[in-house]
């Protein structure tokens, strides 16, 4: 079996763009791939043309490891977040097909189950009115669908520092989502790499009495010493790995021990392989796995796949039940939480078990899609601009 070209579609909304790739063989097999670029999407699609012709076309999509190498090293120039990102969406198709052709899901490829279900936790469901009556409300109906844990920045436009008073505010967002999913209910704090170590620590322990599950990228993720002052003085999991683009660069991450959760992005790390093979590195060093995700349902189910196969897996992340839920038509099959356990259950569809249909992704054309973590509103992901 030979590759005989690719296809990529766009799916577009205001904040965020989701690129499609699909990767034709000569077999009459089709894989598909996913990922989600923050402001590079026509970078990534000009990357894909040309590795095409380097890289991708002839290729043996069975032989995902000598592909994943040849795109990334064959350019000799250092793979980045495009070059990981177009490696991944070519990567998980490659598995797709795979597992099509010899009729078994991907997880069977990857050493088989060790789980038949995934605990999800949802993410975009804030976008509404930054108070605590508006978020009270939110919270409740995320755990009336099932989920079990949630996530959410409560910090506005904080950089740095946060003053007293927004301080007193966030807090005042947290109690409210507290008591709106009850104390068995996991509450992911995520700061979005806003903070100095200083603040992150003060804020850390203001919140401490409603059991964050984790804090999530504390401080910008280019400074490993920040985070390790932070990691020795807060009493919580720490969570951070989403802006690292090759497994090679959690080398010293390990070796710091500053984190207990890691967070790829399995369509910016090189794909499922490359995500599984940090997973098992993760374990050596009793750390977990908790991939990020705001992809739509094939970049989930490329994710499921490692959960599934990874015995340090903890959870995933979910956007699609709640901002721009309408995108889940585009693809057949895509995973649903269970509303009985707030879980991903295994499936034993082959390949990824999803179908992109190219039809429908058509409704949903390629925007300039904006998301600045800056901006006042910023949790609503309605830029200025968009209706």
């Amino acid at each position: 079996m030979r590759i005989t070209g690719i296809s990529t579609h766009v799916v577009g909304t205001p904040w965020r763009n989701l690129t499609y790739v699909q990767v034709h063989t000569d077999e009459g097999i089709t894989g598909v791939g996913e990922t989600r670029m923050l402001g590079h999407t026509d970078a990534l699609l000009g990357y894909l043309r040309e590795a095409e012709t380097n890289h991708i076309l002839g290729s043996d999509p069975f032989a995902v490891e000598d592909l994943v190498k040849r795109m990334k090293y064959g350019d000799y120039g250092r793979a980045g977040e495009i070059v990981m990102s177009g490696i991944a969406v070519i990567e998980m198709a490659c598995w797709d097909i795979k597992g099509k052709a010899l009729g078994v899901p991907v997880w069977q490829l990857l050493g088989g189950k060790v789980t038949d279900k995934v605990k999800a936790y949802a993410n975009g469901w804030y976008t509404t009115e930054r108070t605590p009556e508006a978020y009270h409300k939110a919270a409740q109906g995320v755990m009336e669908r099932g989920y079990r844990a949630l996530k959410i920045d409560p910090f506005g436009t904080g950089h740095f520092e946060l003053d007293h008073k927004e301080t007193l505010y966030a807090v005042s967002l947290i109690e409210a989502v507290r008591d709106a999913i009850g104390p068995e209910a996991e509450l992911m704090l995520e700061m979005h790499g806003r903070f100095s170590p200083a603040t992150a620590v003060r804020l850390a322990k203001e919140l401490a009495p409603f059991k964050p599950a984790w804090l999530e990228e504390p401080v910008p993720p280019e400074n490993l010493k920040a985070l390790e002052k932070v990691a020795a003085k807060v009493d919580m999991p720490v969570a951070t790995g989403e802006r690292i683009h090759d497994r090679i660069e959690f080398r010293e991450l390990f070796e710091s021990q500053a984190v207990d959760i890691i967070q790829p992005d399995v369509g910016h790390i090189g794909g499922i392989w490359e995500t599984r093979k940090l997973a098992a590195t993760a374990e050596t060093h009793y750390m977990l796995v908790a991939p990020h995700n705001v992809g739509g349902p094939v970049l989930t189910a490329a994710s499921l796949q490692v959960g599934f196969t990874s015995p340090n897996f903890k959870i995933l992340e979910h956007f699609n039940d709640f901002a721009d839920a309408e995108i889940k038509k585009v693809v057949k099959g895509a995973p649903q939480v269970n509303p009985e356990d707030g879980c991903f259950h295994l499936s034993d569809a082959p390949g990824l078990g999803v179908e992109l249909d190219v039809d429908a992704a058509a409704e949903f054309p390629q925007q300039q899609a904006r998301f600045d973590l800056w901006a006042e509103g910023w949790e609503q992901r309605k830029p200025k601009g968009s209706k």
